[in-house]
């Protein structure tokens, strides 16, 4: 694993209007890695996410990916550099077909994944593809929100809460689908309220609260700090 990491945030401030929402946030990933934030609701986890992407533009310390700063720079230039970034709230086009929205993202860099490959990544999409976005399950919409950004040719992939709300089947199916990506070589930066489904595919986690980055605990010593987690997350 290379030395220098693929996503490097040092001292990291932002800002929706007047609000302070990040203060000081620091962390890395590195390539191949699956890490994950933890937190409770508005620990600041979204937000971190959405600085990096250039979302919340108004923001102050380093962002470096590869080597690049990021801060100051447009979100469209941020996508360009291989960058991918799949919301909460999924943003499938529901008027348009599974073949559509797959397709609409343009492609950034070389190295996006065919639609047959998908395919084998999520086998529910098989057959869809004329289906429109109101009509897929929940689950199939979150399938179908981290196929688009595959397509794209981004090899760090930020998912926020990509089980929130899930069936168990699916949830199992989501987390066959990262540790398959994980072995492709793609690096993941993942919010997660779900922690047990975390343990399950994380390298690392790094816990947040009110802003602030206040643990960062590797995957293997969880059982260890389970108490300390309890405290953090309440669970």
């Amino acid at each position: 694993m290379p030395d220098t990491p693929m996503l490097e945030i040092a001292d990291l401030h932002a800002f929706y209007g007047e609000s302070h929402i990040l203060h000081g946030v620091g962390l890395e990933v590195r390539q191949g890695e699956v890490v994950t934030l933890l937190g409770r609701n508005g620990a600041g986890k979204t937000t971190t996410m959405r600085a990096v992407m250039g979302i919340v533009s108004k923001r102050t310390g380093s962002i470096r990916f590869r080597g690049t700063e990021l801060v100051g720079m447009a979100q469209h230039r941020v996508a360009r550099l291989g960058i991918g970034y799949v919301p909460e709230e999924r943003g499938i086009f529901s008027s348009l077909s599974v073949d559509e929205n797959l397709t609409l993202p343009p492609v950034v860099k070389p190295g996006g994944m065919t639609v047959a490959q998908i395919h084998e990544l999520f086998p529910n999409l098989v057959g869809r593809g004329s289906t429109q976005g109101t009509r897929l399950s929940g689950g199939e919409q979150q399938m179908l929100a981290v196929a688009r950004i595959l397509r794209t040719g981004a090899d760090l992939i930020l998912l926020d809460e990509p089980t929130e709300g899930l069936a168990p089947v699916i949830i199992e199916q989501i987390g066959r689908a990262i540790h398959a990506l994980k072995r492709r070589g793609f690096t993941i930066l993942m919010v997660e309220q779900n922690f047990r489904f975390a343990a399950t595919i994380a390298d690392r986690h790094y816990v947040m609260e009110e802003g602030h980055v206040v643990d960062m605990i590797p995957n293997d010593q969880l059982a260890a700090n389970s108490e300390k987690l309890h405290t953090y997350l309440g669970v």
